[in-house]
């Protein structure tokens, strides 16, 4: 691993400036209400105008072709910034990383283009009543018909689909097959005929998530990701993505743990040795987050099941971060404000894209060799 970060620094400095021209002057209404989703659309409209709102993706799609390196040194800046959440990032960290690897030519030119800019937003939908982390019993059906597939049944919790425009996910095609066999991936649009959306709201009473009942609703053939009957194949690529670097890069956790230091020097209590050792065990986290990112982007080989240990590690950290900043600020901490709204986002980062209880089964099964959960 090379961590010479003198070939990058040009374009540091190219983004650092951007960000601080144009980061707004006061943070966004919540991207959970309406009127923040729409304002968060606007942000992705004014970054991908800059191409800044891909920069990893080819330039024919929106982006700047930026090596991994690059990549993380945006994330860095960006989010030291303190610029707006990412609205578009159901799509660009999960649908489009799956794309590039399982979809059509045809597939890219139209679907990327209006992602990079804020145009369409996707919603991830995958979970169901009786299927969350144990994907592969998902009931939501695709049946084959004249020139295209009927989706029907229920997906939950599926994030950003209160307002957003199209969603994706997996749906059983064949029920006789096996649990992990039989899986379609398609993507279909959130105001299609037969669609029925439920907002949920999160303990906040904020719609961050919705509830989508499927009637019969028509999807064509070139709405499918992959190959009919391979939907496993195609959603543990997106899985990979989710658990790794792509969605939630050391550069958030870098900004955070920043900002959880200037916390404890304007509230922290020197003689509580306690707290400060919280502060100090996150700091130190995060930056060794970020030496994990850069051995992550040196490899040559995918990382495979070794995500789920990122998955474990950034979700844990977030909530720590959030929960020794809200003991700072004691009980004016919970009238409201930055800190208050990543601690209840963060509460949710255990539990999706896979409990972190089966990314343990993952790690103890398929990093370390170890029996079966339930072997003997």
């Amino acid at each position: 691993m090379d961590l010479d970060l003198s070939s990058v620094e040009p374009f540091r400095a190219e983004v650092r400036a951007w960000l601080r021209e144009h980061v707004p002057a006061a943070p966004l209404p919540s991207l959970e209400i309406e009127e923040g989703f729409a304002a968060h659309r606007a942000w992705e409209r004014e970054l991908h105008e800059a191409r800044l709102s891909v920069v990893s993706w080819p330039e024919e799609y929106g982006g700047r072709n930026a090596t991994p390196l690059e990549w993380l040194v945006f994330e860095e800046e960006y989010y030291a910034a303190g610029a707006p959440g990412r609205v578009s990032q159901n799509g660009i960290n999960l649908l489009a990383p799956t794309l590039f690897q399982h979809g059509t030519p045809e597939q890219l030119a139209r679907v990327l283009p209006s992602m990079a800019s804020g145009e369409v937003i996707w919603a991830q939908a995958w979970s169901e009543p009786g299927a969350g982390s144990d994907l592969a019993s998902l009931r939501a059906t695709a049946t084959r018909t004249d020139g295209g597939w009927l989706l029907n049944g229920q997906k939950t919790w599926s994030s950003r689909a209160a307002f957003a425009d199209w969603g994706f996910g997996p749906f059983r095609s064949d029920p006789e097959a096996e649990r992990h066999r039989g899986l379609t991936y398609l993507m279909f649009p959130l105001d299609a005929e037969g669609i029925t959306r439920r907002p949920i709201g999160r303990i906040d009473g904020k719609p961050a998530f919705a509830e989508l009942f499927f009637d019969d609703v028509f999807v064509p053939d070139r709405d499918v990701i992959g190959e009919p009957g391979s939907g496993w194949k195609v959603a543990m690529s997106t899985t990979g993505n989710e658990r790794g670097l792509t969605l939630r890069s050391p550069g958030r956790f870098l900004a955070a743990a920043d900002r959880l230091l200037e916390l404890w020097r304007e509230h922290g209590d020197p003689a509580d040795t306690a707290m400060r050792e919280r502060v100090a065990d996150a700091w130190i986290k995060a930056r060794a987050y970020r030496l994990k990112g850069f051995e992550t982007i040196s490899r040559t080989e995918d990382v495979g099941a070794e995500s789920s240990v990122n998955k474990i590690f950034w979700s844990e950290l977030d909530v720590a971060l959030h929960e020794t900043a809200l003991d700072l600020l004691g009980p004016d901490g919970e009238l409201g404000g930055e800190w208050l709204e990543g601690y209840v986002f963060s509460l949710a980062g255990p539990i999706y894209a896979g409990t972190n209880e089966i990314q343990r089964n993952v790690i103890a099964e398929r990093v370390l060799g170890l029996p079966k959960a339930g072997s003997r």
